[in-house]
């Protein structure tokens, strides 16, 4: 652990009585405790949010080559999709029947007026 010994353990705790005290000291080790306990904790949970970040970035990809596929399978571009209409002097006679049904007339604005009886 860091390159530090036995010997060297002792001598910082030798140490650290000597400064701090025999009665701060086990209150110092329990604050120092708990306070690496909470770095390990946010370490953790960093490493966790990364993993889950890579995992979403894997979705969105997924998402994304799955939307481009629906677009293409769809087109709804109208300007895509719109084939140019030959004019009639350069259409030529066309013998086969047409498959598409012809256009039905818009409905009229105006109601119809029933005959009056007079």
């Amino acid at each position: 652990m860091f390159g530090i010994g036995m010997p060297e353990m002792i001598l910082i705790l030798a140490i650290a009585l000597i400064v701090i005290g025999p009665k701060k000291l086990p209150d110092l080790a329990k604050s120092l405790g708990r306070a690496m306990n909470e770095f390990k904790k946010a370490t953790r949970e960093i490493k966790e949010s990364m993993d889950i970040e890579g995992d979403l970035q894997d979705v969105k990809k997924s998402l994304d080559d799955l939307n481009t596929d629906v677009k293409d399978a769809v087109d709804l571009n109208p300007l895509k999709s719109a084939k140019p209409k030959p004019s009639s002097a350069d259409a030529a006679p066309d013998d086969s029947p047409s498959t598409e049904p012809a256009p039905e007339p818009p409905p009229s604005r105006t109601p119809e007026k029933a005959p009056r009886d007079e």
